[in-house]
């Protein structure tokens, strides 16, 4: 089917067209078809150009009123077809999607551009703000008013003609490759599996871990066999777990080398094309590099910055690696296996490590992680820190049929917004977790619209009958995106803008983490899926005195990809980047052992694709926020109240809307201070 369709045939019934008369009014998910986007994208388009040349064209002198309030209130039905697209297109794509994607990627950016280089546009908001003493702004407007205007020149609207229509090129092309990145990456993961037919192969792995690997064998109609996947739930078990180190090597490299192997979904040229027009792009804007052009707003502001944080990191982690690694090769050799270790290795015998010296097994703590238990474990957390409840809704329209959906309400019964949890893997799906948004928070006509908001998951699945239980790493993940998912329902933003320093967006969600393995939080959530019975104090303790556990690694691992994503974006605009070698010179120069491998290789990195260029830092940044702000828990009690309001009132319902470290400061009291994060990464003597 042409991605193009006949309006004729699709705009009587396109539920994009009416308002949406769905519970909470959500996305009627049922409803829309694939025929539907192109349709409502091209009217939204079309009413948004005809809604900003309205505003461009009023005689009247530019005011904050019918200039930003107005551009701000136009492109209403182009934002909720966006909104809804790229929500569906990550969690649970197709073909016929992907072909949308494609064909309107580029649409969007050059309307875009059309309209955030218009000199008009440009000209009255330079208007606005020189004038905007004179309008008895309320603090989130002016911050606002500041930010537009600023971004507008950082993003080329002061630019000669000449120049902008370069800028529009280069957008368009940046918007193609990285939808082309994307997919390569999701055909990739979904390409490889490592099948096995003989039950010798599965020695070491766990019982559960063997039935979903034979379930996943079955949905493929591979009887009798069992397959592995490159989706971490099927991944890391295997690594943790499997004797045999062939098949370890096997499926690691297959990991790595998603996006490198040389045929239709080989990323190296289109990732090294992107880099040299980021590179291009940023010194047509007037600055020294990428990294230079986005820092700008953040936190950081500038690339040493960054690379201060990480240098001081850096030190403190190889050591504590390479400490670990010397005892697991000890380990090794003392059962004759008669190997130096390997990057797919680490796991295996990091695992044989932790249960030597802290007698703790993955194994032993995934019973008390039911993934129900877990959700409701965050629920409660919720409730206790912010009075909030959440109630399923069963007669609700939903993003894929395996989602929930819940009503989120304060403490008082008003109706906060709409939560939308999707837990598993699928081909649909992209890799890895995220937080995102199907409606913002905003004020239209002085009536608050309430947010809806999804968490996208990729957790193991029930196997057998067994439920989904989930590893230490999954229940943090949980509550990390948790964190975001308030971070979105309490939003008291005004506007549609907002503008939030990429550095800051993970302390909602960090911070959040700290309460997994807290004590008086286990003994709630962390209940035996078989009899009730909550975690017993010998595994908890277990679990606090292995709390520094892989430090190195984790950090180590992190860390490199840091490096590699602040290297791309520092380059020499003229220098053309093979991909291969220019990923190894950044592991050679930092001193990377080769145990250990960046946590993402170029040709799969999709975060600097998808919004952390020169920003995969910010969770080390945000790190050091998180690790301080939980202090002020611990001082007053990880459940208290006021602190947490407080949290919410300064931190939360502010983000986007007020200067960030303004906003830590309100909540802290003062500047955030990197002792906690380093003591807590057992990086202090």
């Amino acid at each position: 089917m042409s991605c193009k369709q006949d309006e004729k045939k699709v705009g009587s019934d396109n539920p994009f067209f009416t308002e949406y008369n769905t519970p909470f009014g959500v996305p009627p998910f049922d409803k829309i078809k694939v025929e539907h986007f192109i349709p409502a994208f091209e009217k939204g388009m079309e009413i948004h150009k005809k809604e900003v040349e309205a505003i461009l064209s009023n005689e009247e002198e530019p005011t904050f009123k019918n200039t930003i309030i107005a551009m701000d209130n136009s492109g209403e039905l182009l934002t909720r077809v966006a909104y809804t697209f790229f929500g569906l297109s990550s969690a649970n794509t197709s073909p016929e999607l992907q072909a949308v994607q494609m064909e309107i990627s580029p649409r969007l950016a050059k309307h875009t551009d059309e309209i955030s280089l218009d000199p008009r546009l440009f000209e009255r908001v330079e208007v606005v703000y020189n004038n905007r003493e004179s309008y008895n702004l309320t603090d989130e407007e002016g911050f606002l008013l500041g930010h537009i205007y600023k971004d507008l020149v950082r993003n080329g609207s002061a630019l000669k003609p000449e120049k902008k229509e370069k800028l529009k090129e280069m957008n368009q092309k940046l918007s193609v490759l990285s939808v082309q990145f994307d997919q390569n990456v999701l055909a990739e993961t979904n390409n490889f599996i490592l099948e096995i037919s003989k039950e010798e192969d599965l020695d070491g792995l766990p019982e559960s871990v063997v039935n979903a690997a034979a379930e996943a064998a079955h949905a493929r109609d591979l009887e009798g066999e069992w397959i592995f996947t490159t989706q971490k739930p099927s991944m890391l078990p295997f690594l943790q777990y499997s004797e045999k180190p062939k098949l370890r090597e096997k499926l690691y490299n297959a990991y790595l080398n998603r996006g490198n192997n040389n045929n239709d979904y080989d990323n190296k040229k289109i990732l090294a094309e992107m880099m040299e027009i980021r590179a291009d792009r940023a010194q047509l804007l007037g600055y020294k590099t990428h990294s230079h052009l986005v820092l700008e707003p953040r936190m950081a502001k500038e690339p040493d910055n960054v690379y201060d944080l990480l240098n001081t990191l850096w030190k403190a982690a190889m050591p504590a690696a390479k400490k670990d690694l010397a005892e697991m090769q000890k380990i090794a050799d003392s059962e004759g296996a008669g190997i130096k270790i390997q990057a797919s290795d680490w796991w295996y015998y990091a695992e044989k490590l932790r249960k030597e010296k802290y007698d703790l097994d993955d194994n032993e703590l995934r019973p008390y992680f039911k993934l129900e238990n877990v959700q409701q474990g965050a629920f409660t957390l919720g409730n206790k820190l912010y009075g909030i409840t959440f109630t399923e809704i069963a007669e609700i329209p939903k993003p894929h049929e395996e989602a929930f959906a819940y009503e989120v309400k304060e403490e008082n019964g008003d109706h906060l917004g709409v939560l939308y949890m999707d837990f598993h893997p699928r081909e649909s799906k992209n890799q890895g977790a995220w937080c995102g948004s199907y409606r913002d928070h905003k004020i239209k006509d002085g009536k608050a619209i309430a947010p809806v908001v999804t968490m996208v998951m990729n957790f193991t699945r029930p196997s057998g009958d067994k439920p989904s239980l989930l590893s230490l790493d999954e229940v943090s993940t949980l509550f990390h995106e948790f964190g975001h998912a308030l971070d979105g329902l309490f939003s008291q933003k005004s506007y549609g803008y907002e503008f939030i320093a990429w550095d800051f967006v993970e302390l909602p969600s960090q911070i959040m983490e700290h309460w997994v393995t807290e004590p008086e939080m286990l003994k709630i959530y962390a209940l035996h899926y078989e009899t009730g019975e909550p975690m017993p104090d010998e595994l908890i303790e277990k679990i606090k005195n292995s709390c520094f556990f892989n430090k190195g690694f984790a950090k180590g691992e992190y860390l490199a990809a840091c490096y590699l994503d602040m290297a791309y974006h520092t380059i020499d605009p003229e220098k053309v980047v093979d991909v291969a070698e220019f990923e190894q010179k950044v592991i050679n120069d930092i001193g990377l052992i080769p145990e250990i491998l960046p946590r993402y290789r170029s040709t799969y990195f999709l975060h600097i694709v998808g919004g952390y260029d020169s920003g995969y830092y910010s969770y080390d940044w945000a790190g050091v926020l998180d690790h301080d702000a939980y202090e002020a828990f611990k001082e007053k009690g990880i459940f208290d109240r006021e602190t947490a309001q407080s949290f919410r009132l300064n931190v939360l319902e502010k983000n986007g809307i007020m200067d960030a470290m303004q906003m830590y400061v309100n909540f802290r009291g003062r500047e955030p201070d990197k002792t906690a994060f380093l003591r807590n990464l057992g990086f202090l003597n």
